[in-house]
């Protein structure tokens, strides 16, 4: 039921990966993760002894903080290899003493919920053949037909489907479904196989209204004091999301109105713009980019933690990309952290090739992020340049700088302006673009022989085609 790159590999190479995951400490992707998680659930469903003699000598204390999905790792094999406590209820698990703390961690929420739930289920003794939720691509999405045929082999051996599980797969559907899927949904006898069924004619998750807003507040030098209101920033937020009373408790953060302005002490919780966080919600890498856009921004205007794999994980998923995700490439093209940058440029590239872009609408948010100060526009230059020279980058460049440079001239020092137009003219030029931009041949009329006027000459003539 589980195939590729997810699949669960033998209980020995199993163990050489667990112990290269724990003693790393970093982040191991996506694709590590799961594998390891389900293949710890798929072998305890097997032969739990074989698991345990192999696994349960492995050291799972750490003198440094591991990455937290390293820690996870840790909890599940250590649920897995531990002592059986068949009395134990896994029904719920995590539940019990949780609190809602802050809404810009709802996926995290999500997350937990499924880990807390699988450990408890390996601790009662009570293993599954395979998770539900196991993703089908790199991405995170799961395939509607691999869900069905899933819950078809639950209810072959008499399984009962975890509901975080189930719902965390639930919220990984999105896309095309075939009718035949739905009618094989429909066809399962259990109440889980009809929730399908209807999630599935649904569409999956319903897609909620968003909204754009700066942030309160006459623009300000930012400061460095965290969780501070500088009105430099803007953010995404979105209406209340219906169906919430069908899943887990922990879930329903993730469903509630996103206020990117309420105040909440996510300052103080783990830092988690990461690949795992967009995997929770492939099909809607809105709600995670609007959800962390603040953290995204700091990195942009207070120096603040990075977060490159986030961005080029908004950028490969299927999902659409609204405002919330041209924001976060926009941040991260202006970032201090250095692999920001580099991937928010790949980030831009991807977006265009996959047909994901609206460089009219990242054009926008670049110039009115730059009128407020809250990029460092040579930081930008550099990304644009960087992503101009990327294969099939020029024309992703171009579409974004084509409505953007006027202005972005308007908005800048003069002495950036020659850099700039350098940009655009070899983005112009790599993707054969035409036309013309009143400003920049007004610029190029002007006498002298300055950078300045020489790179507006040059972008005049390659849009005009000399």
């Amino acid at each position: 039921m589980i195939d590729g790159e997810f699949a669960a590999p033998a209980v020995g190479a199993l163990a050489d990966e667990v112990a290269a995951v724990l003693a790393d400490r970093r982040d191991p992707g996506v694709q590590s993760f799961e594998r390891v998680l389900g293949g710890v659930v798929s072998h305890s469903f097997r032969d739990r002894d074989a698991l345990v003699a192999a696994l349960g000598s492995l050291p799972r204390e750490f003198r440094v903080k591991p990455h937290p999905q390293v820690g996870c790792i840790a909890g599940i094999v250590g649920a897995a290899v531990g002592p059986v406590r068949a009395a134990e209820s896994w029904e719920n698990a995590g539940a019990a003493g949780w609190l809602e703390l802050c809404q810009h961690v709802a996926l995290d929420y999500v997350a937990g919920a499924r880990t807390a739930e699988v450990a408890a289920r390996l601790r009662a003794g009570d293993p599954v053949p395979f998770l539900l939720s196991t993703p089908s691509g790199p991405t995170g999405a799961v395939a509607p037909y691999e869900l069905v045929a899933r819950l078809a082999e639950y209810e072959r051996l008499g399984v009962r489907p975890g509901p975080a599980d189930l719902g965390q797969a639930l919220l990984r559907i999105g896309g095309p479904v075939d009718p035949d899927v739905v009618r094989t949904a429909e066809g399962l006898r259990t109440a889980e196989g009809a929730r399908v069924a209807d999630w599935l004619r649904q569409g999956g998750l319903p897609r909620p209204a968003w909204w754009r807003e700066r942030e309160t507040g006459v623009p300000e030098r930012p400061s460095r004091r965290r969780g501070a209101r500088t009105g430099r920033r803007i953010l995404v937020g979105h209406e209340a999301i219906e169906g919430r009373g069908a899943f887990p408790r922990r879930f329903w953060s993730l469903f509630r109105k996103f206020e990117p302005h309420l105040s909440c002490p996510h300052w103080s919780l783990p830092d988690r713009r990461d690949a795992h966080t967009v995997a929770t919600l492939p099909w809607h890498p809105e709600t995670a980019a609007a959800r962390l856009l603040t953290g995204v921004a700091s990195a942009a205007d207070q120096d603040g933690s990075g977060a490159p794999a986030f961005l080029e994980a908004l950028a490969a998923t299927d999902g659409p990309a609204g405002p919330a995700v041209h924001l976060a490439v926009a941040y991260g093209l202006a970032s201090v952290p250095e692999q920001d940058r580099e991937a928010a440029a790949r980030a831009l590239v991807l977006l265009a090739s996959r047909g994901r872009l609206d460089g009219e609408l990242l054009g926008r948010e670049l110039t009115e992020l730059v009128g407020l100060g809250t990029l460092k526009v040579p930081l930008l230059i550099e990304s644009l340049r960087a992503a101009a020279a990327a294969p099939q980058g020029a024309g992703a460049v171009w579409a974004v700088l084509a409505g953007a440079l006027p202005g972005l001239l308007a908005h800048t020092r003069p002495q950036v302006h020659g850099a700039l137009l350098a940009v655009a003219a070899d983005s112009a030029r790599l993707s054969g673009a035409r036309g013309e931009l009143p400003e920049v041949t007004a610029l190029a009329q002007r006498p002298g022989s300055s950078q300045l006027l020489m790179q507006a000459r040059r972008l005049r003539d390659v849009l005009a085609g000399l």
